[in-house]
């Protein structure tokens, strides 16, 4: 499955849409990557000052990936970023 996402808030929602499939809390995602719960809330409710390394230990607990891709508009000189669940 592909999701799509162009905002932090997007983002989160794929996030939050991959915790729930796991049948996990947040405080359970936030202790299997090491973060608290409050930063999991955090990154799903669109926070944009979350540091890149923290939004990789989530992605890869829940066997995310981050993937920057060309537009498929026709602008080559953008890009998107995608999180396709694992």
């Amino acid at each position: 499955m592909n999701d799509l996402a162009r905002s932090p808030k997007q983002i989160g929602n794929i996030i939050r849409r991959a915790r729930k499939s796991k049948g996990m809390s947040q405080a359970e995602l936030g202790d299997l990557a090491g973060l608290r719960q409050s930063t999991v809330s955090l990154i799903e409710s669109g926070e944009s000052d979350v540091k890149l390394d923290t939004l990789l230990a989530i992605l890869q607990t829940l066997n995310l990936e981050f993937r920057v891709v060309p537009r498929s508009s026709g602008a080559e000189q953008d890009s998107e970023l995608e999180a396709l669940i694992g």
